[in-house]
């Protein structure tokens, strides 16, 4: 009879990976709202107003922004590990100085008064900056001015207060932002070396720093992802060609690797789900990382299945293709992939959903022969466990067509001609000729 895991026991001991070049970020979003402050006591975001960014370790200024209708502002990459000052302005607002901003900076909340709308200059920032009275919180026109009134150093006891919590803030920041920049860095070089076990342990670290923070969570997640589908794809190949005693204790280790990478891609999904952004720079970072955690998990789904590591995952791993292939937008991705998720349910022996999704590739290419083969013995071994004769018959015809297309060196031909001669003996199921095959035959 034929054997239900037919391609797992031709599985070739060279696996391939699926988008092999980790991403390493060397940047971090900030995201904040500017609020206003009213005399009466009551508050309401700042539409419109102007976010200028200045580096205070060097001399330099970046692109600006604008908060949107809700006061939000977000910078999608400023640099990891150095130190900026946000200076703000807008219609009827005084303007505000905040210092010792760092990148990763999240849900920063800036208190504003109403005012003038006037907006300093860069050399004014800068003095400001470099004044320890700054006359930032007062709004007069020279922030340098060391003679204040009762009320503008009331305003500055609050601004201060105000720089002292987000100091204290950004100082927890800044630390995890330098663990996250640090392991980034050390845990590319482990992998780039090949050293996966390092690698895997330094994303950790990293991920342990921040480990909700979507500017920065995802991508960690996603490396140690990939780190770990690599180091189970190399140990697996390791084992099929070591000692077989051992290979028992290899594949557990496979298997558990190839289950945290899903693990990791499933808990960088989660945290990208709701994480949003009206900057398009900001949401396209974030879509990125959403593929990139479609695309690991999908490939640790088929790789967990193709070496046997796990066979029973086949209805998990089709919601996870499915999922892929909904966002995926490249065609030849897209066909590759529906074609994986074929082979990957039939290595699953989910036969009756293998044949959906091998005849879903047919549909685009009648001619795909990995699909024809897979169709071909899908449909065989639902005939075998159903003794249903049209399946038998629907297989052959599937599997005569690929006999006829594929090179002779091709690793199925020999197994389907085979099964075919056996299909006429014991089921008295004889093919049905291609056109392409009949075209030969007459030749």
């Amino acid at each position: 009879m034929f054997r239900k895991n037919y391609f797992i026991s031709l599985l070739a001991i060279g696996l391939f990976l699926v988008g092999g070049a980790a991403v390493f970020a060397q940047t971090a979003p900030v995201r904040g709202q500017v609020v206003l402050k009213k005399a009466d006591g009551t508050t309401q975001p700042v539409a419109g107003a102007v976010v200028e960014v200045y580096r205070t370790d060097v001399k330099g200024k970046l692109p600006s922004s604008k908060t949107d209708k809700k006061g939000y502002f977000n910078f999608a990459g400023l640099p990891l590990g150095a130190s900026f000052a946000f200076s703000i302005s807008g219609e009827k607002i005084k303007p505000e100085i905040i210092p010792n901003i760092k990148a990763g900076a999240d849900n920063l909340v800036i208190d504003v008064t109403e005012g003038d709308g006037k907006k300093w200059t860069e050399d004014e920032v800068r003095q400001a900056l470099a004044t320890p009275a700054t006359a930032a919180a007062t709004g007069t026109s020279n922030p340098a001015s060391k003679e204040l009134t009762a009320d503008q150093k009331k305003a500055q006891e609050e601004y201060q207060k105000q720089v002292a919590a987000v100091t204290e803030k950004n100082k927890k920041i800044e630390q995890s932002t330098g663990v996250i920049k640090r392991t980034l860095e050390e845990g590319s070089k482990a992998y780039e070396s090949k050293n996966y076990d390092l690698a895997i342990t330094k994303f950790d670290e990293g991920i342990a720093a921040d480990p909700e923070f979507a500017g920065t969570a995802p991508v960690l997640l996603n490396n140690k992802a990939l780190a770990l589908v690599t180091r189970a794809t190399n140990n697996y190949n390791q084992a099929v060609k070591g000692d077989p005693a051992a290979r028992s204790t290899a594949m557990e280790s496979v298997k558990k690797d190839f289950e945290n990478a899903i693990a990791s891609s499933d808990k960088a999904l989660t945290i990208l789900k709701n994480a949003t952004s009206t900057d398009a720079a900001v949401q396209k970072n974030y879509d990125a990382n959403k593929m990139f955690a479609l695309a690991n998990r999908k490939e640790a789904y088929r790789l967990i299945t193709k070496t046997g590591a796990d066979r029973t995952k086949g209805k998990e791993a089709l919601t996870a293709f499915q999922e892929y292939l909904v966002a995926e937008t490249d065609a030849a991705k897209k066909s590759a992939a529906q074609l994986a998720l074929g082979e990957t349910l039939l290595d699953s022996q989910e036969f009756d959903l293998a044949i959906v999704e091998f005849e879903k590739v047919l549909a685009a290419e009648p001619n795909n022969i990995e699909a024809l083969a897979g169709a071909g013995f899908s449909l065989v071994n639902v005939g075998y466990i159903s003794n249903d004769k049209s399946k038998f018959q629907n297989g052959a015809n599937y599997l005569q067509k690929f006999a006829d297309l594929a090179p002779d060196t091709h690793r199925f031909k020999d197994d389907a001609k085979g099964l075919i001669e056996n299909l006429k003996k014991e089921q008295n199921v004889t093919p049905q000729k291609s056109a392409k095959s009949a075209t030969r035959k007459k030749s």
